[in-house]
């Protein structure tokens, strides 16, 4: 039996909300092993320009994005939901390894299984460069 991640679908503002916490904190640990406990093991992703499927492979992506994206912090805000599927918007900021700080900002639409696995994900990220004194998310 495959495990479960409450909150369970058919999801309600609250459970919805729990949902999006949980992603948020799991995202700002910046640990891809947490990260991907929350995903089906053939979870289906499209990150910007790039398809992703399983375990392995977010393990894979999240690693080489928390390499390159340094101070990493992520905000996530409900946006929609109904049934299994979770709409969220969000921005996040992190810096280069020049010192550069950008803030993404983006949409994520989520499916989830009967068991609060996700098991889409599809994100739609813009980023823009930001001074330091520009910086909204406190680390």
């Amino acid at each position: 039996m495959a495990a479960e991640r409450p909150p369970l679908p058919p999801f309600t503002e609250e459970t919805a909300l729990l949902k999006v916490r949980a992603a948020e904190d799991a995202w700002n640990t910046r640990d891809p092993a947490r990260v991907v406990l929350a995903y089906t093991e053939d979870s289906e992703w499209r990150n910007r320009d790039l398809f992703l499927r399983g375990h392995e492979e977010i393990v894979e992506f999240l690693t080489a994005k928390w390499e390159r994206e340094l101070g990493y912090r992520l905000r996530k805000e409900l946006w929609a939901y109904t049934g299994n599927r979770i709409a969220v918007r969000f921005e996040y900021e992190y810096h280069d390894t020049a010192g550069q700080w950008f803030r993404a900002y983006g949409n994520e639409n989520w499916e989830f299984d009967a068991n609060g696995l996700m098991r889409r994900r599809y994100a739609s990220i813009n980023d823009l460069a930001v001074a330091p004194e520009e910086r909204r998310i406190a680390v």
